[in-house]
């Protein structure tokens, strides 16, 4: 019987493809049209609970309140999420008494705490229009039954904790705290992380405006290339342990000849004999490295304050051994090295990414409104879900070197197997 949903075809395909096997879909790979399905009956495939407001509340609004607090890094849309959670908490749901925690996790340490900063929708109105984060914050982990007692001690119904694994892990740990004691209380996470690597996710927020500022900085490295006979341009973006923002940004940019992530490992003296080969072709070329590739080339790295290992400049090294070969190599004009990570990390978020933390924000409330606990919200098959905090805390998601992300870029520069 027909399926509605079949694609009509000319004939038998007769003629062997010249593209890589890895790239390869069968015929037979389906995607389902709506993954959303009842949790019933054995052997059920995995799912996810889906977000969204419910009929019955855990929290009476009218005598809940609530604390939001930042960790981590900077990254574009913080401050769309904390005002999120204020205008559906206040407008939505009549809550009336919302506490802003200062300097990340730091602000629920009593002994070290600023005064919680009052959060009304008069005083959040605004703040989508800036970078950075209102409420301030800090790296490094703080002791669970100290930060507990601080959110008794402020009578917190609901924590909102936006930021990244590490915040996410601060999660678990205050939840457990909070399971031991037997208290009410709930601890909700919003996953932020520019490099785009949370697990059950589609995106981060902040992703998108990333990719959009990177493209400034490619093509200036472009331009810069091109003015000259034989000129390198070497952009340096975000992705410690994943490169989705460098796999992202060059794809949307078509002007980068190389792209090295953190994913694929790669030989300096192949990368450098294949610039050889690309100045004598072209005169110029475009690099886009992110931040934790080539880790196994750079002294080792140190920790931050949450214990991320702190990558090696790669960007630097690539420009030495450029500079080196270019000696006894070829005749290199100049190597202009960018790297605006600091300054993309602080802009506001763009269009879609505002809308999409609003709507992270609001689900989040609807989730800690009903005494959910102990997980993050995430996009997941174009729908809003809730994932437990321990599933997202358990690693990172990863660009697959096998996969249709990796060959959409070899398609589009071009680039070798180094």
């Amino acid at each position: 019987m027909p399926n509605k949903y079949d694609i009509k075809n000319l004939g038998g395909a007769k003629h062997k493809s010249a593209l890589p096997a890895a790239s390869f879909v069968k015929d037979d790979r389906r995607i389902l049209v709506d993954p959303s399905l009842p949790r019933k009956g054995k052997g059920a495939p995995a799912s996810l609970e889906q977000a969204g407001p419910r009929a019955k509340l855990f929290f009476e609004a009218a005598a809940s309140r609530i604390g939001i607090v930042s960790c981590g890094g900077l990254c574009p849309g913080i401050n769309d999420v904390i005002r999120g959670i204020v205008m559906v908490a206040w407008h939505r749901y009549g809550v009336r008494d919302i506490l802003g925690f200062r300097y990340g996790y730091q602000g629920l340490i009593g002994a070290k705490a600023a005064i919680p900063t009052p959060l009304t929708p008069q005083i959040v109105e605004n703040i989508h229009k800036a970078g950075g984060t209102m409420l301030g914050t800090s790296r490094g982990e703080q002791d669970p039954k100290s930060q507990v007692d601080y959110l008794v001690e402020k009578k917190i119904d609901m924590l909102f904790a936006i930021g990244g694994d590490g915040t996410q892990r601060g999660v678990m740990d205050i939840s457990r705290e909070i399971k031991k004691r037997k208290l009410p209380i709930a601890i909700i996470g919003i996953p932020k992380t520019i490099d785009n690597d949370i697990l059950y996710t589609e995106r981060s927020f902040g992703f998108e405006t990333a990719v959009a500022a990177a493209q400034a900085a490619i093509g200036g490295a472009h331009r810069e290339a091109r003015a000259v006979r034989n000129g390198v341009g070497l952009v340096k973006l975000m992705g410690r342990e994943s490169g989705f923002v460098a796999v992202q940004a060059s794809l949307a940019s078509s002007d980068v000849n190389l792209v090295l992530i953190p994913e694929v490992k790669f030989s300096v003296e192949r990368l450098l004999a294949w610039l050889e080969e690309r100045l004598r072709r072209k005169a110029h070329a475009v690099i886009v490295v992110a931040e934790g590739a080539g880790q196994d080339l750079v002294p080792a790295a140190s920790t931050d304050a949450s214990g991320n290992k702190k990558p090696g400049d790669i960007g630097l090294y690539l420009k030495q051994a450029i500079l080196a070969r270019s000696t006894i190599g070829y005749r290199l004009s100049t190597v202009k090295y960018i790297d605006p990570s600091y300054i993309i990390r602080s802009q506001p978020a763009n269009a879609d990414d505002s809308a999409y933390c609003f709507q992270l924000a609001e689900n989040a409330t609807h989730a800690a409104m009903t005494g959910r606990t102990a997980m993050v919200v995430t996009l997941l098959n174009g729908h809003f879900v809730h994932v437990p905090s321990e599933l997202v805390a358990k690693g990172r998601r990863k660009v697959d070197p096998r996969g249709p992300l990796w060959q959409s870029v070899l398609n589009n520069t071009g680039q070798p197997d180094l």
